[in-house]
């Protein structure tokens, strides 16, 4: 089963009236219009039947790039995106020119058993020796590659001759433990540098890494390192995490009493907490390290050997582990993140996720260090010891590039602007999110008190399953819209369809997919290529569905709203739950907010609120239904909740996604579903009282 035309119509969210629309002129039309000329996001209402999702929230507020960043900026004109509209193939292949091959491909892209798509056919690689050995002659070898603080505040400066150095002796550790090329390597650490060490030691010689969270339980690690039949497990005596230790290896021993495919256990100290050890599988790292060589060569990688398989969060039933490969990833991630990042030689680049999710893997490791970056690791929390840490390392490391989390930038914003003001943040120059669509306001917050109004954000939107970002403004040309991801990048085709599929006119909303594959592409699903054609290639012929509904505008600008699967029905009307969301946080009392749909005799679902409030304001009933006020006069009558719950806490999982279907389950009164990829279960208990006492 190889056809991408074969379709799994099960969801009744996709029991969609087909019908024609008319095409848009371009993709993107609008592209380097005048900042003056952007109209703003119109509102729209269309029947329930014939769209996913109606688009209703304004956003008129637009930042063209300043003037002072435009003169140095790495990009600063339309040039890449005709050069892609022109041939996207030779784009891309320009792309892949400025890594290292140690033999050139015969073909950029092979789509002959699509959507089973090949890169740089016949091309041979190593990501390792891109990441470090290249640049040891190119002037970088005493740069720093990676600066890591540890929550406890000690702190580790790796150059890149220094990481040459730990990374070849770590491979030479692997192949004494027996590590050969193709074999599968579980790595579940903290955000310590032997995480980046261990992956980078792994993709030297051949051997797939498979990166579990670290928060992560003993059940999530043994389901995922069974899936991928690993061989080894690294993993450590335990990380900080707000001051207490994670049992790391605890964990790793309860998962191995189910793991029968792992021989050794490789063991870095961390935390120096007593731990048993298993006599002939378990060995020190530090020990095996002191005694093996430095030198490695790199193994010659074809570019569409595996390079990793990394697990979506939040899935039930059996674990989803989404491949990819060595070369079209490594052009991708080191692409965008040069041209979008605005990375300049001099720069101290921070993404705060964690390498246990796949922002890490592109955009702490793979991206930057492929780039000759500079990249800041940092292991805790951002409250620990006190709510300004992010800003101290900031401040600290004369950070440039920040790249966080919607879901951070409304804590922060809970938390309240005095924090940031504490701290010197005039290194910033540039802005990022990730992980999820930011509110207008949370995005107005975050360029008021991080930025200092003076930083362009870069709203980037992509998945696991993308590898690299796929929508994003590039700071030295796009005009910025907060909410919005702007436009796709070079030789990206993004677009909006309706449930036939067919293209909606400019100011609609329907499903979001991707019309033509790109390099840093997912290849399949670990072990399931059945479930792979049928996940993301089966709703829509000759099309990627990403699972998001989107809307676009008259410039060709996407804003994303979300995940089909939590779409509500409201009298017949199809909503996101990102704009009510985004309309509430707007509110000077709110930090942040989850909608769910609740069951209706009426109107079949109405909408139903959770809200955290900013600190020093408590929940009131008159508070309530001013909220409930505002939302119908920002978007209208039709989202205005029917119910406003009052929360401390919202269920998040660990990359920091809410858990809106728990939600649904304690409205509708259901058993709780899994709870396990949640950051903090507990939650759930003080939720559920809350909603209890709230609603008698």
């Amino acid at each position: 089963m190889n056809s991408v035309g074969v379709r799994y119509n099960t969801d009744k969210i996709y029991q969609i009236v087909q019908g024609k629309r008319d095409e848009p002129k371009s993709p993107c039309p609008g592209w380097g219009k005048e900042a003056e000329k952007t109209p703003v996001k119109e509102v729209l209402h269309v029947s329930s039947e014939d769209r996913a999702l109606e688009v209703l929230l304004k956003e008129d507020r637009v930042f063209p790039p300043p003037p002072h960043f435009i003169e140095k900026a790495v990009v600063k004109d339309q040039t890449p995106y005709e050069e892609a509209r022109a041939d996207r193939e030779a784009f891309w292949a320009r792309q892949a020119e400025r890594l290292d091959w140690f033999q050139k491909w015969d073909k950029v892209l092979d789509a002959g058993q699509a959507p089973f798509y090949k890169w740089f056919v016949n091309g041979k690689l190593n990501v390792s020796y891109n990441c470090i050995d290249r640049h040891l002659n190119a002037g970088r070898r005493t740069r720093a590659a990676i600066i890591w603080e540890g929550e406890p505040g000690d702190d580790r400066i790796l150059t890149y001759q220094d990481l040459y150095r730990e990374v070849t002796r770590c491979a030479n550790v692997l192949k004494e433990m027996g590590v050969k090329r193709g074999d599968r390597v579980s790595i579940y650490l903290p955000m310590i540098p032997e995480l980046p060490i261990v992956m980078l030691a792994c993709a030297r010689i051949g051997a797939t890494h498979s990166v579990v969270f670290g928060g992560f339980s003993a059940e999530s690690l043994r389901d995922r390192i069974n899936d991928c039949q690993a061989k080894l497990v690294v993993t450590a005596d335990g990380g900080w995490r707000r001051g207490n230790i994670v049992p790391l290896k605890k964990n790793c021993d309860d998962a191995l009493a189910g793991c029968p495919t792992v021989e050794k256990v490789l063991l870095v100290r961390r935390t120096g907490q007593e731990v048993d050890l298993v006599e002939g599988r378990d060995f020190w790292y530090h020990e095996m390290m002191a005694a093996a060589p430095i030198g490695c060569e790199p193994e010659q990688m074809d570019a569409e050997d595996m390079l990793f398989i990394l697990y979506t969060s939040g899935t039930t039933g059996k674990p989803k582990g989404i491949v990819h490969t060595t070369g079209g990833y490594l052009v991708g991630v080191s692409a965008t993140h040069r041209m979008i990042f605005d990375i300049r030689d001099d720069d101290i680049y921070w993404c705060t996720a964690d390498i246990g999710w796949i922002t890490g893997h592109s955009y702490i490791v793979y991206g930057p260090l492929a780039n000759g970056c500079t990249t800041v690791m940092y292991e805790g929390s951002p409250d620990w010891p006190d709510k300004d840490r992010f800003w101290a390392i900031v401040e600290k490391y004369g950070v440039n590039i920040l790249y966080t989390a919607p879901t951070a930038i409304r804590t922060f914003m809970k938390w309240g602007p005095e924090w940031p003001a504490r701290r010197d943040l005039s290194s910033l120059r540039l802005l990022g999110t990730v992980g999820e669509p930011i509110n207008p306001e949370a995005w107005i917050w975050y360029y008021k008190y991080i930025g200092r109004e003076r930083c362009p954000i870069v709203d980037t939107w992509w998945q696991t399953e993308t590898g690299m970002i796929l929508i994003s403004p590039l700071p030295g040309v796009t005009s910025l819209k907060p909410g919005s991801a702007t436009v796709p990048f070079p030789g990206v085709e993004a677009a909006v369809v309706d449930g036939a599929g067919n293209p909606v006119p400019p100011g609609s909303g329907g499903y979001l997919v991707l019309k033509s594959p790109w390099p840093a592409m997912l290849r399949t699903i670990y072990g399931d290529p059945d479930r792979y054609i049928a996940q993301y290639w089966s709703r829509f012929e000759n099309m990627y569905f990403t699972g998001d509904g989107a809307g676009w505008d008259e410039d060709g600008y996407f804003w994303v709203m979300g995940r089909v699967d939590d779409v509500i029905n409201v009298s017949g009307h199809r909503l996101g739950t990102m704009e009510i969301e985004s309309a509430l946080v707007e509110h000077p009392a709110v930090a942040e907010a989850a909608v769910i749909g609740k069951t209706h005799e009426l109107k079949g679902q109405a909408v139903s609120a959770f809200v955290t409030l900013k600190e020093g304001i408590r929940g009131t009933s008159e508070l309530a239904v001013e909220l409930k006020a505002h939302v119908a006069q920002k978007i209208g009558a039709l989202a205005r909740p029917e119910d406003i719950f009052f929360t401390a806490e919202l269920p998040k999982t660990r990359s920091g996604k809410i858990m809106r279907r728990l939600l649904r389950d304690i409205a509708e009164g259901r058993v709780l579903g899994d709870t396990t990829t949640l950051a903090d279960p507990a939650v759930m208990t003080q939720i559920k009282d809350n909603y209890s006492s709230q609603e008698g």
